[in-house]
């Protein structure tokens, strides 16, 4: 049996959301912008799915979801939307983007296109527990900045970072404010009006709803220069909107927000269980802050060991962990986060990151501490040996 520990990566798809999606598609398959009764029966299945998410995010009015095809489209939309509509209505004065050294791979990949295309972008770093540098990072904001983002939860150590803080500071400068809330969404509280953003970026299959479906908070009043052109989400994403997806999202977010604070209890106390366990290995460590983190996230480093044959050696027995984002899976460099904070690169390549989430059980942990000391004893023998 799969015991898996990676929920991080992607979450089980839950039969609750299974059941409210099949029905659209097998005969609820109208387009939502037609106008007889078919896609008008859509419509109101997509508007319902709008109110569910936006509950979940704090959002004012639904009107400011707007339904994409995931976490990157949403980081991406808001931050080159933004910044392009902000270059534009000033005339070129705010050409400056603010961010840090530890995004996700779909911001900093746009950094460097915004960077081509003659925009300025600033990277804060981190301290050794993974939170921003504050202080650096208000320096790099003023009345240039069209788009201030920090991550709200980083995808590999879980660590919170100082969102609302630094977005009183960047909207003082006239900045508009992104944070990639994806990995937090369904495991801590999620209030866009208290956070202070503006664009907040979340993705369906990180909260047990499917792949290929996410939202973008976009407050009310905010202008954005579209990715996609069209008339669809009221000109601001085009494309037929994937109906049945964004039920079984709407649906997953309704159930998040209603398991929140048992869910987050659940998964704290498994984490702890774990780490407890893992850290009476010797040469183990923790990475990142002890207590500014998601509840379901802990991430290891061992002396003496290669993470990806570690995460090949757990597989072996049945368990699911990885060592770094899945969307850098098989990188033979250490991971930027890690370096960003400062851990040597021997440890950095010899790390992995265990996330518990819905379905998570006690057993998964004790099967984890089981095999692990094995696994990290026998590589460490082999490396030895060679």
């Amino acid at each position: 049996m799969t015991v898996y520990l990676d929920h991080n990566a992607t979450t089980p798809v839950r039969p609750e959301v299974v059941d409210a999606m099949l029905p659209w598609l097998r005969d609820g398959y109208g387009n939502p912008n037609s106008v007889y009764s078919l896609g008008q029966r859509a419509r109101a299945a997509v508007e319902r799915a709008r109110e569910q998410v936006a509950a979940l995010l704090g959002a004012s009015d639904a009107a400011e979801i707007v339904f994409t095809s995931g976490g990157s489209e949403s980081d991406v939309f808001a931050i080159a939307g933004g910044a392009w509509q902000s270059h534009d209505e000033t005339k070129g004065k705010r050409r400056k983007v603010v961010t840090s050294k530890i995004e996700h791979d779909a911001i900093r990949l746009l950094a460097g296109q915004l960077r081509r295309r003659g925009l300025d972008v600033l990277e804060a770093g981190c301290g050794a527990g993974g939170v921003v540098d504050v202080a650096a990072m208000t320096a790099m904001i003023d009345d240039a900045t069209a788009v201030f983002s920090l991550m709200h939860a980083n995808n590999e150590t879980g660590v919170l970072q100082p969102v609302a803080e630094l977005a009183s500071a960047a909207r003082a400068a006239g900045a508009l404010v992104h944070t990639d809330a994806v990995q937090s969404l369904g495991k801590v509280k999620l209030d866009a009006k208290a956070l202070g953003v503006d664009l907040l970026a979340v993705s369906g299959h990180k909260v047990n709803a499917p792949k290929g479906v996410g939202a973008l908070f976009v407050r009310r009043g905010v202008r954005l220069i579209p990715l996609v052109t069209g008339h669809q989400e009221k000109n601001r994403r085009g494309g037929t909107e994937n109906t049945a997806s964004i039920v079984g999202f709407g649906v997953a977010c309704e159930l998040a927000g209603r398991e929140l604070s048992a869910a987050h209890q659940h998964a704290l106390a498994l984490r702890r269980r774990i780490e407890a366990g893992v850290l009476l290995i010797a040469g183990s460590r923790l990475n990142g802050h002890p207590d500014l983190r998601l509840p379901n996230t802990a991430h290891f480093s061992f002396d003496g060991v290669d993470g990806h044959h570690l995460v090949v050696a757990l597989d072996l027995e049945g368990i699911c962990v990885s060592s770094g984002p899945a969307c850098s899976s098989g990188a033979s460099t250490p991971s930027h986060v890690l370096t960003a904070m400062g851990v040597p690169p021997e440890l950095a390549t010899g790390s992995i990151r265990v996330s518990v989430g819905w379905g998570s059980t006690d057993a998964d942990a004790d099967r984890l501490l089981a095999v692990l000391p094995k696994a990290v004893e026998k590589l460490r023998a082999v490396g030895a040996a060679a």
